[in-house]
């Protein structure tokens, strides 16, 4: 069975991401478990826009936003500018249609 964005949300309070997952989707479930180092190594080196936009989102939580800026670019989508929490739970929603 394919893992729908509130299943995926709803194991954010699960110990580890749910098996199956892309790169992108378990690095962004990291993420939004609060492990940024865990899930900026993940992404770090790809070069699909799924993780470049991840990795983005990343730098946006971090604070460095020319760095986010950049990320955002490469991965071909607009910069986001409002909450990060809110932005991770809208990366899932795209992520896993």
């Amino acid at each position: 069975m394919k893992l729908d964005a509130a299943a995926f949300l709803a194991s954010l309070s699960e110990e580890t991401p749910p098996h199956g997952l892309s790169v992108a989707a378990t690095a962004l479930w990291l993420g939004l478990a609060g492990d940024w180092g865990a899930a900026h190594g993940l992404v770090q080196d790809s070069e699909a826009p799924d993780c470049e936009r991840v990795h983005a989102w990343l730098h946006r939580i971090e604070g460095d936003d020319w760095n986010a800026r950049y990320w955002y670019a490469r991965a071909g989508v607009e910069p986001a500018t409002g909450d990060t929490d809110e932005e991770g739970r809208a990366i899932a929603r795209d992520l896993l249609r």
